[in-house]
């Protein structure tokens, strides 16, 4: 599981760096409204991303500290994909070629991920929480 949060994580920071260094390669259109609805996610994921650090490092240290940050980063996950299909939803944006089905395995995977994450913490809750 440690290793799987740092991919998402690493997964999160490389969109970032696409988006900033070359957005033809992760933008699904050139509107305003959609960059400027792109360009208001960088702090949300940001703590998504800061989550799933936390979370990998207290599992790979045993801390029990893991359970808050595995239950924040699922909820964050949760969050941000909600906001985010709403969005694709209300704009078509799923339709727009290569980057827009793209964009849907971005939301299908942060969903999938997100209620993996929540399930795999929850059934296990009581031994994160032990010494």
């Amino acid at each position: 599981m440690a290793g799987l949060l740092l991919v998402a994580a690493l997964l999160i920071v490389a969109y970032w760096v696409a988006w900033l260094a070359h957005r033809p390669l992760v933008a699904s259109e050139t509107g305003a409204g959609y960059t400027q609805f792109e360009d208001a996610f960088p702090l949300a994921d940001g703590w998504l991303a800061l989550c799933l650090v936390a979370a990998s490092y207290c599992l790979l240290t045993a801390r029990r500290a893991a359970l808050f940050w595995l239950l924040a980063g699922g909820g964050a996950g949760l969050y941000l994909c909600a906001m985010d299909v709403l969005y694709d939803l209300q704009h078509g944006v799923w339709g727009k070629g290569g980057n827009g089905a793209m964009e849907l395995v971005i939301n299908v995977v942060t969903l999938g991920l997100s209620v993996f994450v929540l399930r795999w913490t929850w059934v296990r809750r009581e031994a994160l929480l032990s010494p």
